[in-house]
């Protein structure tokens, strides 16, 4: 490994707890003080832990056990719902390499997931072939497809949510960011860490997910605790563990979101770790929301003084898909 992790009192202290309970409902000085912390934040680390999201935790730990019950079919099932990276179905071992989204060569992930993504077609037959096909849901195991859904809805409401909360975080007008979510896309990504005994022994430099940032503007994960979990980067810190609360997700902001901002936020670097040497039976699932735009949307830096540096502007899904492009393990 790259290096290792500091200590987590460290990571607190940069990825705070945000209760959206205040900013909700609180007054313009709670939803100053939350605003404010937020910027910090994602200055530092890019990462912020949320609380009073709204979500029951029995529906992410029904769809936990749903794609438990599917990762442990025989290859032969799973293999009919083959797909690449950025399709819909299953990414079985050795589909993906995270580190390629930022040139660094390394061996393909320890995981395998089921990939959902943006479903309802906008009636232009060109971007929808691309990016707003039917999903797929596993024959073998009904229970998947209905919390899924439900839980996706949620984590799309809870995206533009945040999507105002960082407007204001910036001192923008609420719909700066949402205006341009009218029709996005977003992705859902079930990860599963199994432990050795399944994937095998790490090679050097392998993890469960390799080093990079997210490509869109928000992601939202839910995601259990282990020894080989996961650990963020700041140019202060190094590598250290990602701190964990129960009852909080996890949020990071991606390479879209730092542009758009003139990189006065950091897209989240993380990876997680492989399966630990104690413990290499380890078995983790992780659910995780990935949150763009519309279709070809234009991704300008903000001026200076909120940016900071310059960027060229970008499609934002010719963006995205040379970044899917770049993990794909051929």
């Amino acid at each position: 490994m790259a290096s290792s992790p500091i200590s987590s009192s460290s990571a607190r202290s940069r990825i705070p707890v945000i209760d959206l309970g205040p900013w909700r409902s609180g007054g313009a000085g709670a939803r100053e003080r939350i605003a404010a912390r937020v910027d910090e934040a994602l200055q530092a680390a890019g990462f912020l832990l949320i609380t009073g999201h709204g979500v029951d935790p029995r529906l992410p730990a029904r769809i936990r056990e749903a794609a438990r019950e599917f990762f442990r079919q025989p290859a032969e099932a799973k293999e009919r719902y083959a797909v690449a990276v950025g399709g819909r179905g299953w990414l079985g071992p050795g589909a993906e390499a995270n580190s390629y989204a930022e040139g660094a060569a390394s061996p393909p992930d320890l995981k395998e997931s089921w990939s959902c993504a943006a479903d309802e077609p906008t009636g232009d037959p060109s971007v929808d072939a691309e990016w707003f096909r039917p999903n797929a849901w596993p024959a073998e195991v009904p229970a998947l497809q209905p919390p899924a859904v439900e839980y996706i809805a949620r984590m799309r409401a809870l995206s533009d949510e945040l999507l105002e909360l960082l407007a204001a975080s910036l001192g923008l007008d609420a719909d700066h960011f949402t205006r341009h979510t009218g029709h996005p896309t977003w992705g859902f990504n079930l990860n599963w860490y199994p432990g050795t005994e399944v994937l095998g022994e790490p090679l050097p430099g392998q993890f469960r997910i390799g080093a990079h940032t997210d490509f869109g503007t928000v992601t939202i994960l839910d995601r259990e605790p282990g020894s080989g979990g996961l650990q963020v980067h700041t140019d202060a810190d190094g590598w250290q563990d990602a701190p964990y609360d129960p009852a909080a997700l996890t949020v990071n902001i991606g390479d879209l979101m730092a542009r758009w901002t003139g990189d006065r936020w950091r897209a989240g670097r993380h990876r997680v770790l492989p399966p630990p040497a104690a413990a290499p039976a380890e078995e983790l699932v992780s659910l995780v929301y990935f949150y763009e735009c519309d279709p070809h949307t234009r991704v300008e830096s903000l001026p200076a003084p909120v940016g900071r540096v310059v960027h060229e502007p970008v499609d934002s899904h010719a963006y995205l898909r040379a970044k899917l492009d770049a993990i794909t393990v051929s």
